[in-house]
């Protein structure tokens, strides 16, 4: 079970199925996509991934899964979740443009690794972050990463790995 969160501003929660447009919205927005994963995908493929997050993650435990929302509203996406290109737990983590420049960035990644520390219990939380991102370097050296390593990816990009430690 996936349980609330809640920041001063925002409630992170489990998706429902009506927030299918409003996160396909956010993953389909090119300023938010050219953050994650290997970039701007096709409508569709971010449409199944909505749906494998309630019939895989969801369905089989595999790790906790945030709607981020501010007044009700779904204005981002959050999680934390095991993976072997840090061998440990990464925070992921993303904001609609209309979001940014708040502190909001600042606000879910704090209680990210405030999860991964005090409910499961984590020596550290990393984050892999494109060298060109530098807002959100900015913002997690702010609160206590540090960099660890780079990553060359297949295109020639790098990418960053920074680790946090309670």
């Amino acid at each position: 079970m996936i349980p609330v969160l809640r920041t001063e501003r925002l409630l992170l929660e489990p998706y429902v199925p009506e927030d299918e447009e409003a996160f396909t919205a956010l993953f389909q927005d090119p300023r938010v996509s050219r953050w994650m994963g290997d970039g701007p995908v096709p409508e569709e493929d971010d449409r199944a991934l909505f749906g494998r997050i309630f019939t895989k993650v969801y369905a089989r435990g595999l790790f906790p899964v945030w709607a981020v929302r501010r007044d009700g509203l779904l204005v981002g996406h959050a999680e934390i979740k095991p993976t072997e290109q840090v061998g440990g737990h990464e925070i992921v983590y993303a904001l609609a443009p209309a979001a940014w420049g708040a502190g909001l960035g600042t606000e879910v990644a704090e209680t990210l690794v405030a999860y991964g520390f005090d409910t499961l219990g984590l020596p550290e939380v990393h984050a892999t972050v494109a060298e060109e991102n530098t807002a959100s370097l900015v913002l997690l050296g702010r609160i206590g990463f540090e960099h660890v390593r780079d990553i060359t990816e297949e295109d020639g990009g790098t990418t960053r790995v920074l680790t946090r430690r309670p």
